[in-house]
C-alpha cells in the first residue's frame, strides 16, 4: 500500500480551480518535488496532505500510523516561546518533560538550589523511563547542525532564524512522511549542504516545494507537476524533467493549433446559414458544439513573464574602491579589514554564512553605512539598482500600479512609453491585481513587483540582494537569462548556488568571523578550491606514515610499481608547495593595488592562478589514485 494517495481530489478557492480530480501515490522512501508555476496551487496541496485544510471532493488516503510533519511557507510561532520550545513542540509526548528539564538545567547551572538540583534528578529519572534522553540528544544535535539558541526568544529572531527554528522542528519528530514548503529559503549555503546531507540518508519519504535547482538536482527521485488543475507524474531527475517537459510543451501547442484551425473552419461553415441546418448536417452542427464546449473549459497555460532591463549610460571604469575597510556594530566586528576594486563589468558573487555581514557589505559599498576604518570610494556616473530582501522600497499600504510609476501611468523602458499595466502584465500580474495593495500579495508576487520596478530604471550596477526566493523556476531561469545579458556591472548575494554559477565571474567569500576573500569563478570555483585546501590539510596530518615505510593497502587492487611508490612519496610535499604557491597568488592578487599594475602584468598572474590551480587539482587526483 502506498503511503500516500490521493484520489480524484478536488479543490477550488472561488472560482479558481486548483486541482481537478487530481490523483498521486507516494511510496516509502521517494523523494518527490513538486513543481508548478506561482498561484497553482503547491502550498495549497501540502495543506491538504498534512491535514490543515480539507479537499471539495475525492479522497485523501494516508497509511495507518503514518507520522506526518510539516515546513510552511510562513512562519508562525509566538515572540515570547523559546527555540528550545518551537521545536519540541513537535514532540507532543515528551514537550513538557524535555522543556522543565531545558529550563530546570539552565538554573541549575547558575545557581545551584537544591530545589532545583532534586527536580533536575527527577526529571532525568523520568527522561530514562520513556527514553527521551535519545530524543533529547537529537533536538541538541538538529539545534547544534543549525546553529540555532535554543534559549532565544522567536520574537529577537529575523525571518530567516525563525525559519530554521521551524525547520528544526520539522526535522527532530524524524517523521515517515516528510513535507517541505521551500525549505532552502533564508537558509545559507552551509545549511542548505547540511540539509541535503540529512535528506539524502533520511528514511521516511519526503514531498517537498523548492526554487533551488541544485538541491532539486541532489535530492529529487521523481518530479510531480501541477499544471492548470492537473498533477502528472515524472520519472527521473529534474534535467529529465524540463527535456520531456519542453517536448510535450512542443507537442500540446501543435495540437491547440490544429484544434483551433479545426473549431475556425468549422465556425465559417455554420455561418454560411441555411446549408449547415439541412438534416443530413445535424450531426456536424452537433460535433460543432461539443468543439465550442472544449475549448471554452481548455485551461491555457500561464504566459511567461517578459523581464527586461533597462540599460543606463555606460559608468567610469572603476566602480566601488575599498582600502582597507572594516566595520563593527555594538563592538561587535562584522567585517574585518578588505580592500577590493570592482571595475566596470565585473560580476561579482557575495557568499558566506547567514549574519556573516554579505548585506552589510553592500550597505557600505552603497554608503548607507559608513566604515570605522579604511575608507570606501564610489565611482562616476554610477546609476544603481538594487534589489534589498527586505523588499523596503515597497509600500505595503500603496497599489500594485503605483509601486512602479509611483503615481504616474507610464513608464519609459529602453526610450519606449509604455502603459503601466501593460508592464506589468509582463511580469504576469493581471488587470484584476493592478489595484490591488502590495501587503495582499504573496512572497514571489512582491518580488516580481520589485523586480518590475527597478527593472524600469535606467541602470549600469545590479545589486541584488537574496532575488531569487520565492521566484518559481521558469520565472528565476527568465531572471537568471537577463541579469547574464546585462552588459553593466553586477553585484549579487545568493545562496542559491546555481543561480551564482551561471551569471558571476568571480566570488567574494565572507566567513563568520567577518573575513573577506576573493576568488575568480564562480560558486563551484570556490567550493573547489575550499575542498582542495581542506584535503590537503587532512592529507598533511597523515604524512608522517607516508613517509616512514611504505604503508599497506588495502583497497588497491594492483601492487604499485617502484615509479609509483616513489611518485606517491613526492606528492605531499609537492602539493605544499603548489599550495603556498596558490596562497602567494591570492594575496596579491586581493591587494587593492593590484588592478592598477600593468594590463600584461594582471592577465599574467591570472594565467599563473589557473595554471597553479589545475596542477594542484591534478595532484589531489593523483594521490587518490595512488592511494586507492
Amino acid at each position: 500500500m502506498s503511503l500516500l494517495r490521493f484520489e480524484n481530489v478536488s479543490l477550488a478557492f472561488g472560482h479558481h480551480a486548483l486541482l481537478e480530480n487530481a490523483n498521486l501515490e507516494l511510496d516509502k522512501g521517494e523523494r518527490v518535488c513538486l513543481v508548478g508555476r506561482n498561484g497553482e496551487g503547491k502550498s495549497s496541496l501540502m495543506k491538504l496532505v498534512s491535514g490543515e485544510i480539507t479537499a471539495d471532493d475525492g479522497a485523501i488516503r494516508l497509511q495507518p500510523g503514518v507520522r506526518v510533519a510539516a515546513l510552511a511557507q510562513e512562519v508562525e510561532a509566538q515572540d515570547s516561546q523559546t527555540v528550545f520550545d518551537v521545536v519540541t513542540g513537535g514532540l507532543p509526548q515528551l514537550k513538557e518533560l524535555l522543556a522543565q528539564y531545558h529550563d530546570v538545567a539552565g538554573r541549575v547551572a547558575q545557581s545551584q538550589e537544591p530545589e532545583d538540583v532534586r527536580r533536575l534528578a527527577e526529571l532525568q529519572h523520568e527522561l530514562e523511563a520513556q527514553d527521551g534522553w535519545q530524543i533529547e540528544q537529537r533536538v541538541e544535535s538538529v539545534l547544534s547542525r543549525l546553529r540555532l539558541d535554543g534559549d532565544a526568544r522567536m520574537g529577537s529572531l529575523s525571518g530567516g532564524w525563525r525559519r530554521r527554528a521551524m525547520l528544526a522542528r520539522a526535522l527532530v519528530i524524524e517523521p515517515d512522511l516528510l513535507l517541505l514548503d521551500e525549505p532552502t529559503n533564508h537558509l545559507d549555503i552551509e545549511a542548505i549542504t547540511w540539509l541535503e546531507e540529512f535528506i539524502v540518508t533520511y528514511n521516511g519519504a519526503l514531498l517537498f516545494v523548492t526554487h533551488d535547482r541544485a538541491f532539486v538536482r541532489r535530492i529529487a527521485t521523481r518530479i510531480i507537476e501541477l499544471d492548470r488543475g492537473q498533477l502528472t507524474s515524472w520519472p527521473g531527475n529534474y534535467d529529465d524533467y524540463v527535456r520531456r517537459k519542453a517536448d510535450q510543451r512542443e507537442v500540446e501547442a501543435l495540437h491547440n493549433a490544429k484544434f483551433d484551425k479545426k473549431l475556425s473552419d468549422e465556425e465559417a461553415w455554420i455561418r454560411q446559414g441555411i446549408k449547415a441546418r439541412r438534416t443530413r448536417n445535424e450531426g456536424r452542427v452537433r460535433a460543432l458544439k461539443a468543439l465550442r464546449i472544449e475549448r471554452s473549459q481548455r485551461r491555457e497555460q500561464t504566459g511567461k513573464s517578459k523581464i527586461r532591463l533597462q540599460e543606463g549610460e555606460q559608468s567610469g571604469r572603476v566602480i566601488f574602491e575599498a582600502e582597507r575597510a572594516s566595520f563593527s556594530y555594538d563592538e561587535r566586528v562584522v567585517i574585518q579589514p578588505f580592500s577590493t576594486r570592482i571595475m566596470r563589468g565585473d560580476r561579482v558573487g557575495i557568499i558566506g554564512p547567514n549574519g556573516a555581514g554579505k548585506t552589510t557589505i553592500i550597505q557600505l559599498l552603497l554608503g548607507k553605512l559608513t566604515p570605522d576604518r579604511g575608507e570606501i570610494h564610489d565611482g562616476t556616473r554610477l546609476q544603481v539598482a538594487y534589489f534589498d530582501q527586505q523588499r523596503e522600497q515597497l509600500d505595503p499600504n500603496a497599489v500594485v500600479m503605483d509601486s512602479v510609476g509611483d503615481g504616474d501611468r507610464t513608464v519609459t523602458i529602453n526610450a519606449q512609453k509604455r502603459h503601466v499595466a501593460g508592464y506589468l502584465q509582463d511580469f504576469l500580474f493581471p488587470k484584476q491585481r493592478l489595484q490591488s495593495p502590495v501587503k495582499s500579495l504573496s512572497g514571489g508576487e512582491r518580488n516580481r513587483l520589485l523586480i518590475a520596478r527597478l527593472f524600469s530604471r535606467p541602470a549600469n550596477v545590479l545589486i541584488l540582494d537574496e532575488p531569487t526566493n520565492d521566484l518559481d523556476v521558469e520565472t528565476l531561469e527568465l531572471l537568471e537569462e537577463r541579469v547574464a545579458e546585462f552588459k553593466g556591472t553586477l553585484i549579487i548575494v545568493s545562496h542559491d548556488r546555481a543561480f551564482l554559477d551561471n551569471v558571476v565571474t568571480s566570488v567574494m567569500a565572507v566567513s563568520a568571523d567577518g573575513k573577506v576573500s576573493e576568488h575568480i569563478g564562480g560558486y563551484s570555483d570556490w567550493l573547489r578550491f575550499n575542498r582542495g585546501l581542506s584535503r590537503a590539510g587532512s592529507k598533511a596530518k597523515s604524512k608522517p606514515s607516508a613517509f616512514a615505510k611504505p604503508v599497506k593497502r588495502e583497497k588497491v587492487s594492483r601492487k604499485l610499481s617502484y615509479k609509483e611508490q616513489y611518485e606517491l612519496k613526492q606528492l605531499p610535499e609537492k602539493i605544499e608547495r603548489l599550495e603556498s604557491n596558490l596562497a602567494r597568488i591570492q594575496t596579491i592578487m586581493n591587494d587593492a593595488d593590484f588592478y592598477k599594475s600593468a594590463g600584461d602584468k594582471i592577465t599574467k598572474t591570472i594565467a599563473e592562478l589557473d595554471s597553479v590551480n589545475n596542477e594542484l587539482n591534478l595532484c589531489y587526483e593523483r594521490w587518490e589514485l595512488l592511494e586507492g
